[in-house]
């Protein structure tokens, strides 16, 4: 399916070494954002206690956190949870090595907070009380590691063997851009890093693998039929053939997101957030990244077209 159809290759090699600096750049500030500043990882993975609590009426956020701000909980994270009368409490877990002693922390944590939140309140009531400890944060946070790696593996694997090794290093290095964008933007900016957002990190991996590997299927098709063509002008016909079906793609998917975004409230506001950034980078990684590399690491026609092999005429007598 296509909106529209461009007739002429559009030139996008001839200004690959312009996007390569452009995605240099902002990779280098990515990089000393994490670096410097870190991710603001929420309980999920630092342990803490989340209490969700429920109003007959409107919630009042700032009025919450000044109620726990009195008994001295000044690190304690409050906001709307789904409609305006439910409010999501996040309260981080203190340094103790002792795992008994936290759960004890953590009990008597969410039990000053209701009493200071009915006393400022008497309508408030609790409607969920989770507790995640240390170690099973320090797991979540492993295990989230582990499976970006094993992405990373299987997704070089499977284009290798489709492919070729060069696009298959390409598209990798061009995804692992964007996952890293990502991270920077959360790092630089101190948004908070949970299990939602790792979930759309992973997803954005998958999604933009999934462009380039329509625009590298693009750029075989043209390697067998435009002989008479430069290994850049294969890349700028095979990008140029599929632009349309990326505007609607990509359009399609981030309005579904934007609508997450403005209308999901605030439990799914940092990963809406994510899926914004990785579709938009993805769409530039795809497209202006991954073509570069592969033209640099010395992507041919040879690599999916064999030469034809010339008869050879018999020797006179």
């Amino acid at each position: 399916m296509e909106f529209f159809r461009i007739r002429k290759s559009i030139p996008f090699m001839r200004h690959a070494l312009v996007f390569n600096v452009i995605s240099l750049i902002v990779f280098a500030i990515s990089v000393g954002s994490l670096a410097v500043k870190h991710l603001h990882f929420s309980i999920e993975f630092t342990g803490g206690t989340v209490l969700e609590v429920s109003y007959p009426h409107d919630a009042n956020p700032d009025r919450i956190r000044a109620a726990l701000t009195r008994i001295g909980l000044t690190d304690a994270s409050v906001q709307t949870f789904g409609t305006s009368r439910d409010v999501l409490v996040r309260l981080p877990l203190k340094a103790n090595a002792d795992e008994k002693v936290q759960n004890l922390e953590m009990e008597a944590q969410a039990t000053a907070v209701m009493n200071a939140l009915k006393g400022d309140d008497p309508s408030a009531e609790l409607k969920r009380r989770d507790y995640v400890g240390s170690q099973v944060g320090k797991e979540l946070a492993t295990d989230g590691a582990l499976a970006l790696l094993f992405v990373c593996i299987g997704i070089v694997i499977y284009l290798a063997f489709r492919f070729e090794w060069r696009f298959a290093l390409a598209t990798i290095i061009a995804n692992l851009h964007d996952v890293v964008i990502i991270l920077g933007f959360f790092a630089f900016f101190q948004w908070e890093f949970s299990l939602p957002v790792l979930a759309a990190v992973l997803a954005v991996f998958g999604y933009s693998v999934n462009e380039s590997v329509v625009v590298f299927d693009r750029v075989r098709e043209n390697f067998r039929k435009m002989r008479k063509t430069t290994v850049a002008q294969i890349m700028d016909a095979s990008i140029t053939g599929t632009i349309s079906r990326t505007i609607i793609t990509h359009g399609c998917t981030q309005m579904m997101v934007l609508s997450i975004f403005f209308f999901g409230g605030a439990s799914l506001h940092y990963f809406a957030l994510a899926l914004t950034i990785g579709i938009l980078f993805g769409i530039y990684s795809s497209v202006l990244v991954a073509c570069p590399l592969a033209m640099y690491l010395g992507a041919s026609r040879e690599d999916f077209v064999k030469p034809e092999k010339k008869a050879v005429e018999p020797m006179a007598p």
